[in-house]
């Protein structure tokens, strides 16, 4: 399986070979291709989203089908045993997790892990002020906060997460950049002007089509940009 640059960077000071992880937020499982490359005895594959555990399915050659688990769960109310995994990623979840559910999330992740475990989270810095996408991502948040209550994205810096899991009794490892600056593709964009459009269409007539205009719009412009950072923090539960 191709493994992006990115996972392999985050993982390589981890003990991965032999140890039962979990990928939290699988995505379209670049983690467990990277978790399942570097010799994990067992992956359990976390997400709520079918298609995106369809995706790891078809990822995944029958050799690697053996030592992974996807589940369709809510990282609230994870289907794992307490104390039972080794390894715990987070690539790419917090920022589209709403502060409201960071609590619960937290919670349930240091519930499962077994003292002495390794913790990756791998996330997105704030995009800077001058950056285009910064005002594509706030339209996709006012259309999805318009329509279901809650944002699509919250970008967290990392050491508002540190924080958070040294409060849970997490210590703090390393921290490293991944990509300066994020590499936003044409294909980004049109992800980001999609899910944004898709929630404009929910609203009332003459709002849906002012959000409507404007996302197109920026999205035309934009085209393309790197903008920001990702990082990558670890930390470990005392053994």
């Amino acid at each position: 399986m191709n493994v992006p640059q990115t996972i392999t960077t985050a993982l390589a000071d981890r003990p991965v070979t032999g140890a039962v992880c979990l990928e939290a937020g699988a995505g379209f499982g670049n983690m467990t291709a990277g978790l399942l490359a570097a010799g994990a005895s067992r992956v359990y594959t976390v997400t709520n989203n079918s298609k995106h555990a369809n995706a790891v399915y078809e990822r995944i050659n029958r050799d690697e089908a053996e030592r992974t688990a996807v589940l369709e769960a809510d990282l609230c109310s994870l289907p794992i045993v307490t104390d039972s995994v080794e390894i715990i990623t987070a690539h790419g979840l917090f920022n589209v997790l709403e502060p409201a559910s960071l609590e619960s999330v937290t919670t349930e992740l240091t519930r499962v892990a077994a003292p002495g475990c390794h913790l990756i989270i791998d996330d997105y810095t704030p995009p800077p002020d001058d950056a285009a996408v910064r005002e594509l991502f706030a339209l996709e948040n006012a259309a999805t906060e318009l329509a279901t209550g809650r944002p699509a994205l919250t970008f967290y810096p990392e050491a508002i997460l540190r924080r958070l899991f040294i409060g849970y009794g997490w210590e703090f490892d390393r921290e490293q950049i991944l990509l300066e600056p994020v590499p936003w593709t044409a294909s980004h964009i049109e992800a980001h002007t999609s899910a944004t459009l898709s929630m404009s269409s929910r609203l009332p007539n003459e709002l849906g089509e002012c959000l409507t205009t404007e996302v197109e719009c920026i999205a035309t412009v934009i085209g393309e940009e790197s903008a920001g950072k990702m990082y990558s923090v670890a930390l470990q539960l005392p053994a």
